[in-house]
């Protein structure tokens, strides 16, 4: 029994996921650099829009959060009401006091604490940021700190299950509020291409593949050997994103 806890203890972090900072700090720069030093790259995908949606940056979002994406079962979700206490509170803090309170704090220090040094355009852009930000929970990542943390997986999936279907409805209403609010103006048009291209699609490549890959190949196979396999794009995904988000200039519309 202890050598089996001694081995369990043993299987921690490996090296590139212990360096993982390092390694996005790395991209950053190399975005950076592409940026000031062959703005041509920069300028031609900053071509590839529709409403102000950046394809490229789709494309990036699909790749990394797809892999997290198929290890959502919605037919947990009928489990859901056998712990109501933890569904209800992630709920509540995700939906009815998060997105608000980032907005707040983030009003408060650009608006007032650091108006003096920021301008007021560029004070928009951050708060647009932290809006968001805000009111989108990362629900692809709970699933990495369960893990981490030896939570329980089949109640992280009911939790990701029920948080990525409230997703798909309220983040477009709850950030063109909170926008207009601060008088920063986006097309409803670019609110809702954006949930579809960055949440409803990757969500539904994940169920419709889950479900037909579970069918003819099995369920062991699909967590054993798929999903590890698709992991990978996971890391990519992210560092890739990381790079080209300083690469690309924002260009945002104000009122």
């Amino acid at each position: 029994m202890n050598k089996e806890v001694d081995e369990g203890k043993g299987q921690g972090l490996s090296f590139f996921e212990r360096y993982l900072t390092i390694w996005v700090a790395l991209c950053i720069i190399v975005g950076i650099a592409v940026g000031q030093w062959l703005p041509a790259v920069p300028n031609t995908l900053s071509q590839f829009e529709y409403y102000n949606v950046s394809i490229p940056v789709a494309i990036l979002i699909w790749l990394m959060i797809y892999p997290m994406m198929a290890k959502v079962d919605f037919s947990s979700i009928v489990n859901a009401g056998k712990q109501p206490k933890g569904l209800v509170v992630t709920l509540v803090v995700n939906w009815l006091i998060k997105p608000f309170t980032m907005f707040f704090f983030a009003w408060v220090f650009y608006k007032v604490i650091f108006s003096p040094f920021i301008p007021e355009s560029l004070a928009n852009d951050y708060i647009a940021g932290a809006v968001l930000l805000g009111a989108a929970p990362c629900t692809a990542m709970v699933f990495v700190w369960s893990y981490l943390t030896k939570g329980d997986a089949g109640y992280t999936l009911v939790q990701v299950s029920v948080n990525d279907i409230i997703l798909i409805f309220a983040y477009g209403p709850i950030v063109a509020l909170l926008l207009r609010i601060n008088n920063f103006v986006i097309p409803l048009e670019t609110v809702f291409l954006s949930v579809f291209l960055f949440i409803v699609i990757p969500l539904a490549a994940g169920y419709l593949s889950r479900v037909m890959l579970v069918k003819y190949k099995g369920l062991d196979w699909f967590e054993n050997v798929y999903l590890k396999k698709a992991g990978k794009f996971t890391i990519i995904g992210l560092f890739i994103d990381f790079g080209y988000f300083v690469l690309i200039p924002r260009r945002c519309h104000h009122q």
